[in-house]
């Protein structure tokens, strides 16, 4: 009953954002017209348990027509947003989403996205009621803040490759899935933290809703601040980095609530937190499906990881992605989930908790090798593991 109640809110929040979308400013692509057709955008975010907030300043967006004579791309970039706001998307969790404006655009495919991060904060306020002191900055654990350097290569936007339709007089719904915990790498031996944005289009025509709660089994109470995240195993993948790859991932609220938003596909659900052991479960998913997934979670013995990142080469923005994978059986299938994700500057160093056990510590960096490890965890103990590219 509670998770009914938890969608239908998520349903009414829904629908109270596209009343809002009548009244958004900053949009762009012209006027409305009989001859165009609504293009409405939200952000919303996957979660990060690791900062107590994570700032990004959105200035546009932009997007690319393809020609309906030769269904060539055209060569400029129509912006059909100017936001120019910053936001907290640790706020943006379990449904909950920015409206960033809508546009009226001429019919037809349009084949991607460009998301220009802004360089000047607004004038708004911070969790801790202060003024904004760079335009993208995450606050960690202990209140302190860290720049995020925007590298070089994306100043120009961030290049979302995937397609969308609009149609006459219809309005197409676009949400904008900004993954935090995989876009802040934290400082290596430059002592520049950097963001990486790492962003996916959910077109709400096509996605499928996962709700439920998380209980501590030990204390019988709902279990706040768990990771639930679906994730796609694929044995057969080339590169090792790619056999486990997380679609989704949300943190429940005080009451132990949760909601993720994925596409049609068959998933591993994940409910992780420190100090228990993580809990799993198969579900296949289908268009506009509505689906319940509960977990109870149990306390257990942990241990720590701990190592340096060595990447060839001086590039100060080189980092590497060390994912924390452990097999286990699903529905009478053994699979690989992973439990822990964190990415590291080069040159810098990691310390990670883990439940007691054996994990795959999977490794990668752009264009490099990716490296796999083998890694037990004890309890109360530290495993010193480097990495090398």
């Amino acid at each position: 009953m509670k998770s009914n109640r938890f969608y239908r809110l998520l349903a009414l929040g829904m629908a109270g954002m596209l009343v809002a979308f009548g009244a958004a400013c900053g949009g762009g692509g012209g006027s409305s017209s009989n001859s165009s057709g609504n293009l409405a955008l939200y952000l919303t975010d996957a979660f990060d348990e690791t900062y107590q907030a994570v700032y990004v300043t959105i200035g546009e967006i932009q997007v690319s027509q393809v020609h309906e004579d030769d269904q060539t791309e055209t060569d400029s970039w129509l912006t059909v947003a100017r936001p120019r706001a910053t936001y907290n998307l640790l706020e943006l969790v379990n449904g909950v989403r920015q409206s960033l404006g809508i546009a009226y655009l001429e019919p037809g495919r349009y084949s991607q996205m460009r998301l220009i991060i802004g360089t000047e904060p607004d004038n708004g306020t911070n969790i801790f009621s202060a003024a904004h002191p760079f335009a993208n900055y995450v606050i960690d654990e202990a209140g302190h803040y860290h720049a995020l350097k925007v590298p070089s290569g994306l100043q120009t936007g961030v290049k979302i490759i995937q397609g969308f339709d609009i149609s006459l007089n219809g309005t197409t719904e676009l949400i904008l899935d900004f993954d935090a915990a995989r876009s802040v790498v934290k400082a290596g031996s430059s002592g520049q933290w950097l963001l990486k944005p790492t962003i996916k289009i959910l077109n709400t025509e096509e996605y499928s809703i996962i709700n439920g709660e998380v209980t501590d089994a030990d204390a019988s109470e709902p279990a706040g601040g768990v990771v639930v995240s679906a994730q796609v195993y694929n044995p057969g993948a080339g590169d090792p980095k790619d056999a486990v790859t997380v679609r989704a991932a949300t943190v429940t609220d005080a009451e132990g609530n949760y909601a993720l938003f994925v596409q049609p596909g068959t998933y591993n659900l994940v409910a992780y937190l420190d100090d228990f052991a993580p809990t799993e479960t198969g579900l296949v998913t289908q268009s506009g499906g509505n689906y319940s997934r509960s977990f109870e979670i149990t306390g257990t013995d942990t241990g720590t990881v701990t190592g340096n990142v060595s990447i060839p080469g001086g590039d100060e923005d080189r980092y590497g992605v060390l994912s924390f994978r452990q097999t286990v059986t699903i529905d009478g299938s053994e699979t690989q989930v992973e439990i822990k994700s964190v990415s590291v500057g080069g040159g810098g160093t990691y310390t990670v908790i883990l439940p007691e056990g054996s994990y795959s510590l999977v490794a990668s960096s752009y264009g490099l090798t990716t490296r796999v490890y083998d890694i037990d965890i004890n309890q109360g103990s530290q495993t010193v593991r480097n990495v090398a590219f």
